[in-house]
């Protein structure tokens, strides 16, 4: 497939260079050159890129600016930025726009051509320093805290734990009664508590939060005894 391509930069000599760097290659196709932010605008609406490569210096608007109208639009193209700036304010205020891939103005030949097949496919890329600047701030950035599987959990009573692990192994009422030495109603009150404390409705789905909890190991899982934990059951007991 062709790749339809729109240059816009301020200095004729550099967007007729980019005209004859990307009519030389087979799969791309420069459907016009323009210096002018508003013009660019009006091209793209009617020859339809696919990709826009342009400068953040324009006549009439921004190339910033020219970015942010085309990404309204129904059939907004896929943006490469090639711009001598790499400021922080730049590439943040870029990325936030939309842009596909971001290069500096020293860019290879071959990664110009590769930005542009980038971006028509719907991928990113990003000149090598940028894109070491922002692995740098991610790796500075706090570890996140992943939310507790089940928050429950931590409120759980050592006794309640180990109600939880016998009934994941298929015991019934009166067999953690005798393990542990005390009534069936007390295990049924733990029971109770549990299904209170966890959210959860039925054995089945108290045994398969507890695992993914932690609760419990895989070993210690058991699915017998289904209307342990259900009302109906713990009447029954």
């Amino acid at each position: 497939m062709t790749i339809r391509v729109l240059i816009c930069d301020e200095l004729p000599v550099i967007g007729d260079g980019l005209r004859t760097l990307l009519d030389a290659v087979p799969d791309i196709d420069v459907i016009g050159v323009t210096d002018n932010g508003m013009e660019a605008i009006v091209l793209a609406r009617s020859a339809r890129p696919d990709v826009v490569i342009t400068g953040l210096s324009l006549r009439t608007i921004s190339g910033l600016e020219m970015i942010r109208r085309l990404a309204k639009e129904e059939t907004a193209p896929n943006i490469v930025v090639f711009t001598e700036s790499d400021a922080d304010k730049t590439v943040r205020d870029v990325l936030h726009a939309g842009v596909s891939c971001l290069l500096g103005k020293d860019a290879r030949p071959q990664e110009l051509i590769t930005a542009v097949q980038a971006a028509a496919a719907g991928q990113t890329l990003l000149a090598p320093n940028i894109a070491q600047r922002l692995v740098t701030w991610f790796r500075a950035q706090p570890e996140p805290q992943e939310a507790p599987v089940c928050p429950g959990a931590d409120e759980l009573t050592t006794r309640e734990r180990e109600v939880v692990k016998m009934v994941a192994r298929g015991m019934s009422t009166e067999e953690v009664a005798r393990e542990l030495i005390i009534g069936e109603a007390t295990v049924r009150t733990h029971v109770y508590r549990v299904r209170i404390k966890l959210g959860v409705r039925d054995r089945a789905e108290l045994v398969s939060l507890a695992y993914r909890a932690g609760l419990i190991q895989s070993d210690e899982q058991s699915f017998g005894d289904e209307d342990i934990l259900s009302p109906a059951g713990a009447r029954a007991r």
